[in-house]
Order: structure tokens, then C-alpha cells, then sequence
């Protein structure tokens, strides 16, 4: 497996980019190796520069769920920038994806369109203090809800990678304002909420966390927030930025029954282009400008191909069966995964819900940052790396997650729990 040119470029990029990359967890450095630079990627396959192909379960970190490439959603694509790429004026694609958007979810009734998933927490924040008067955030550690300051204390994603437990620059008067609590515990965050449930503004979770490694939040834990929420008159904020159309047509709240006040989206709904969006009630959304007084805006937001891609994939999805079939080959992996590992005698639990899933190298249940931390993180980078070299790419961290597409094969599936089984052998060998 050649990789000459991604060490040449990833040393140049070191000299021009911090770090060598444009998000962290690109660096590989988790996993004790040097960064893939891609080249082209198609279906369920991404090619790097060295003319190495790996079946892909990064999918572009979640947002790629019919895969690379796909024929309609590129179809859209084209047909739309032949059109313009930008014109900072509104456009027929953006009413379009608002439809698609509030069909999909009952307690979003209108829905703004930004450039990112971070985009639409961070003015999802802005929009509940507005509204509650109130300034304290509650969430939960080891869930990631973008870069904007409020949220990185004790988040997970690339901060969980990295072992930091709060980002350097953040004024300590809005880590003040934030208050974290551990995921899946109602009964500490009942106790919190005894004490400061009439200073909070919101409540964000992540109802299926996705950057601790997939962590799904119990049905317990997730009423209490909504009952809270609903008892000291706080908003509840549902980060689904990677779970919205993820899970089924409707994202974790339709499958959970539980309606946010506020929902955060990104990822599919962008197609592979930067979109996020934020949406609930109209009487909340009518308090943005316009129409009310919190400001928000961006030079790109409703980008016309982004939105076209959006609205190609979307349709692609409204086909129930296309989640039947993308939980059965999820199922079918994660099976066989299972099974290497039983043979090898290696400890790995794997969480997995829809088409999310996560290998955690450590036995027991993993139900919480707290408990995904205790995972062994050397044996994960040893088993990455042998997954590479059998042409499997997994996320480069212990704390991310695999995602499935519709462009993923039987072939694909088997390939990959072989590839899982040589891995395995490995990790349960000497030197392990």
C-alpha cells in the first residue's frame, strides 16, 4: 500500500496549515499514523492520491448516506450550478428544502438555513436565551455540539479524541453559564435542575450521541428533559445535526416520540455540501430578524447547490424502505464483527442504532463519556490500522462513529468483517 504522496503532501501542509489539516481528527494522530489526502471517491469507495482504495465508513463523517457520488443527488448538483453557484438573494431550492424539512418534523413548523452544523447550535442558543430571558445552558459531557464557545466543555468529538477537557479561549464567564452533567444520569440532572432549573435557557442534547462513539440516550433520560424543560420553563435543544434523517425520515424524535422545542440539523441535509439549519414553532422562529429582534444571518446560508443536493438526497430517502435496507446491512456488519472478535478473544462492545454504530475495545455497557473513555484506545489504533491495510477505512478515533450508506455492498459487508477478523488476530496477539 503506497503512500509516498500523502507523506510529501502532509509535510507541506504541516508548514502552511496548523497541524497539517482543516479539522483535527484528520490528522490520524489518535491512531499513531499520517493522514489520507483523498483524490476521488464513488459509492461506498474513497480513493487517495496514492491510488489506495478503502470501502469507506466515514462517509464524509455521516452526511453521505446514499454514498459517494450518487447518480441523482450529482444530477442536481450539476443542474444547479450550470444555474449559479451563489447570488445572496432567496431561491425556489431553499422553499423547497423548508417543505421537506417541516414535513419531516412535526415540532418544527419554520426552519432557518445556515452554513454548518456548529452554525445552527450556536444560533439555536442564541434564539432560547432570547426568548427565556435566561442565560444558563445545561448539557451533557462527551456530547459534541459544534466549536461555538458555550459548548466546549467536557464535549466529545475531537475534544474527547484529543483528551482535552475544555478549550483554551474560552472566557470563563460563559463556562460559568454552562453547566455540564453526565449523559444517561437522570438522577443528577433532576438534582441540578432543583437548583438552577429557573436560570436555564436551554438544555442541549444529542438524543443519539455520535461523538463519544454512538451512545443512544434512554427513553428515562430523555422525558426527564422534556419534563424539566417543561416544569422551569426552559427550552430543550434536540443536536441531531448527524442523527436528522439519519435514523428514519424525522431524525431520533420521531422514532423516540419526544418533540424539542428546538432542533438542530446538518449533514444529510446538505447532500456533502456545508449546510445546517435550526427550526421550531413559529411563534419561536418569528423572534429571529426579520421579524424579531435576535439577529442572525450569513453571506452563504441557502446556498442554491448545497440546497440541491440536499433536496436530491432527501428525496432518495422518502422511501421507507431505504432505512429497512440500510439497518439490515448495518446489522449484517455489525453481526459479523462481533463474531471475529468472539473468535479472536478480544473484549469489544459495539453500539449501534439505524446505521450508527461504534467498536468500543473494553467489555461491558457503554452508556455514558464516562464509560466510553474507559475503552482502550491503543488496541483501537491497532485495530484501525490493520483495518487500513486490508482496504477498510474506520474513523481514526476510539470516539467517532462508522456510518453505513445505501451505496454499501454484501461484498463490502463481507470484506470488511474479514478484514475485522485479521485485525482482531492482531490485537489479541503479541505485542498487544
Amino acid at each position: 500500500m503506497g503512500t509516498a504522496r500523502s507523506k510529501r503532501l502532509f509535510r507541506k501542509a504541516r508548514g502552511l496549515i496548523p497541524g497539517g489539516v482543516n479539522s483535527p481528527v484528520r490528522a490520524f494522530s489518535a491512531v499513531g499514523g499520517e493522514p489520507i489526502f483523498a483524490s476521488r471517491a464513488r459509492g461506498a469507495k474513497v480513493y487517495d492520491v496514492d491510488g489506495n482504495s478503502y470501502v469507506d465508513y466515514l462517509c464524509s463523517w455521516g452526511p453521505l448516506i446514499a454514498g459517494h457520488g450518487h447518480p441523482q443527488v450529482m444530477a442536481s448538483v450539476r443542474k444547479a450550478l450550470a444555474e449559479g453557484s451563489s447570488f445572496g438573494l432567496s431561491t425556489a431550492i431553499e422553499v423547497e428544502m423548508a417543505q421537506l424539512v417541516t414535513d419531516a418534523f412535526p415540532s418544527v413548523e419554520m426552519v432557518r438555513f445556515v452554513s454548518s452544523g456548529t452554525e445552527a447550535t450556536m444560533s439555536a442558543l442564541r434564539l432560547a436565551r432570547a426568548a427565556t430571558g435566561r442565560e444558563v445552558l445545561v448539557k451533557f459531557s462527551g456530547c459534541y455540539h459544534g466549536h461555538a464557545d458555550s459548548f466546549l466543555s467536557a464535549a466529545g468529538s475531537g475534544l474527547a479524541t484529543f483528551g482535552i477537557p475544555q478549550c483554551a479561549g474560552v472566557p470563563s464567564s460563559l463556562a460559568r453559564s454552562t453547566l455540564t452533567l453526565p449523559y444517561n444520569d437522570v438522577s443528577t440532572f433532576e438534582r441540578a435542575m432543583l437548583t438552577v432549573g429557573r436560570k436555564v435557557a436551554a438544555v442541549i442534547v444529542e438524543p443519539v450521541a455520535g461523538n463519544m462513539g454512538v451512545v443512544p440516550g434512554t427513553l428515562k433520560f430523555l422525558r426527564a428533559l422534556r419534563q424539566a424543560c417543561n416544569r422551569y420553563g426552559a427550552l430543550l435543544i434536540f443536536d441531531e445535526v448527524i442523527t436528522g434523517f439519519r435514523l428514519c425520515f424525522g431524525g431520533a424524535q420521531n422514532m423516540l416520540g419526544i418533540a424539542p422545542d428546538i432542533t438542530c440539523l446538518g449533514k444529510i441535509v446538505g447532500g456533502g455540501f456545508p449546510v445546517g439549519a435550526y427550526g421550531g414553532k413559529a411563534r419561536l422562529m418569528k423572534e429571529l430578524a426579520p421579524q424579531g429582534p435576535v439577529y442572525q444571518a450569513g453571506t452563504l446560508s441557502g446556498n442554491p447547490v448545497a440546497m440541491a443536493a440536499g433536496v436530491a438526497t432527501l428525496r432518495l430517502l422518502k422511501r421507507k424502505s431505504r432505512y429497512a435496507e440500510l439497518e439490515k446491512k448495518t446489522a449484517e456488519l455489525v453481526r459479523g464483527i462481533r463474531e471475529r472478535a468472539r473468535e479472536a478473544g478480544v473484549d469489544v462492545v459495539i453500539n449501534t442504532v439505524g446505521s450508527m454504530f461504534t467498536v468500543f475495545f473494553r467489555s461491558g455497557e457503554v452508556r455514558c463519556y464516562e464509560e466510553a473513555k474507559e475503552s482502550d484506545t491503543a488496541a483501537y489504533a491497532r485495530f484501525f490500522s490493520k483495518l487500513k491495510e486490508r482496504s477498510v477505512l474506520f474513523p481514526p478515533s476510539q470516539f467517532e462513529t462508522c456510518f453505513l450508506s445505501l451505496a454499501h455492498t454484501k461484498r463490502d459487508i463481507s470484506a470488511t468483517v474479514d478484514a475485522a477478523g485479521s485485525a482482531f488476530r492482531f490485537v489479541s496477539g503479541p505485542g498487544s
